[in-house]
C-alpha cells in the first residue's frame, strides 16, 4: 500500500506514532521519525522495524515545545535526497482541567506542540512536497474537537484548530496534488489514556457502541489508507475512529 513512499512521522516515542511508524514501515514506506527524545531504546527500535521490512527509518530528534528545534528538523527534511510523499502530524500533549482551573500558561504549552509547531514542521515539509506537486498530509485531531470533553478546553480547542487548518490547507494545497485529511481518535489505548482516572474512562467507554479503547493500530491502519494512492480522491475529511461515540 506505501511502497517506496517517504513518509514522516511526528510523535513517534509512543502511542499512534510510534505504531504508525511500524505500520507504514510493514506497508513498505520509509519512514522519518521524529521523536522529542532519540534515546539508545527508540533508536533500538528504529533499527529493528528497518530490517525487518527492509526499508530505511530515520529518526529525528524533534522538540516541538522549541521553534528553533522545530526549523532544523523541517529544514534537515527539506534537504534529504528524497521525495517526501506523506506527512502524519501526531505530536501532541494534553494536560487536563477543568475551565476555570486552566491556567494561560498550560494553555500556550499545549498549543505550541499541538498546533503551533505542527503547522511550522507542516510549512517547512510542505515547500518539498511542492516540488513535486504531489503528496499527503494527515492531522491527528480528536473527537474531543469534534464534541467537546469535559475538563479538556486547552486540548479540544488546540484539536479543533488543527481541523481548521486540515480544511484551509486541503483548499489551498489541492490544485497543487497535496491532500490534506485529518483523522479523529476517540478513546485510544495510549499513555495519554493511561492517565485518566478508571471512573471517567469507563464513562466514556460506556458511550461507544464497541464498549473497548481502541488499539493504536486501528488508527495507523486509517492514517495508512489516507497516505496511500488508495485514497488518491480524499481531500479536505475529518474521519472519526471511535468505536461508535454516541
Amino acid at each position: 500500500m506505501l511502497e517506496n513512499k517517504n513518509i514522516v512521522v511526528t510523535g513517534s516515542l509512543q502511542g499512534i506514532g510510534k505504531q504508525s511508524v511500524k505500520s507504514f514501515a510493514e506497508l513498505g514506506a520509509n519512514v522519518i521519525a521524529c521523536s522529542h527524545y532519540c534515546d539508545d531504546e527508540f533508536l533500538k527500535f528504529c533499527k529493528e522495524i528497518a530490517s525487518r521490512n527492509q526499508v530505511e527509518i530515520t529518526p529525528l530528534k524533534a522538540d516541538f515545545t522549541d521553534d528553533r528545534d522545530v526549523k532544523e528538523v523541517g529544514k534537515t527534511i527539506y534537504k534529504m535526497d528524497c521525495n517526501i510523499d506523506g506527512l502524519t502530524n501526531i505530536a501532541g500533549i494534553t494536560k487536563d482541567a477543568i475551565f476555570q482551573m486552566t491556567s494561560m500558561q498550560d494553555v500556550k504549552a499545549i498549543y505550541e506542540v499541538n498546533l503551533f509547531s505542527t503547522m511550522l514542521l507542516t510549512q517547512l515539509v510542505t515547500k518539498k512536497m511542492l516540488k513535486n506537486n504531489s503528496g499527503s498530509i494527515v492531522n491527528v485531531s480528536s473527537i474531543s474537537a469534534l464534541d467537546g470533553v469535559g475538563g479538556q478546553l486547552a486540548y479540544s480547542s488546540s484539536k479543533a484548530s488543527i481541523l481548521g487548518m486540515t480544511k484551509t490547507l486541503s483548499r489551498e494545497l489541492g490544485a497543487s496534488g497535496i491532500r490534506v485529511n485529518a483523522v479523529a481518535p476517540g478513546v485510544i489505548d495510549t499513555e495519554m489514556n493511561k492517565n485518566v482516572p478508571s471512573e471517567i474512562l469507563d464513562e466514556r467507554l460506556e458511550n461507544t457502541s464497541l464498549k473497548r479503547m481502541g488499539d493504536p493500530k486501528e488508527v495507523s491502519d486509517v492514517i495508512a489508507f489516507l497516505l496511500s494512492d488508495m485514497s488518491s480522491y480524499i481531500n479536505g475529511q475529518v474521519i472519526r475512529i471511535d468505536g461508535g461515540m454516541a
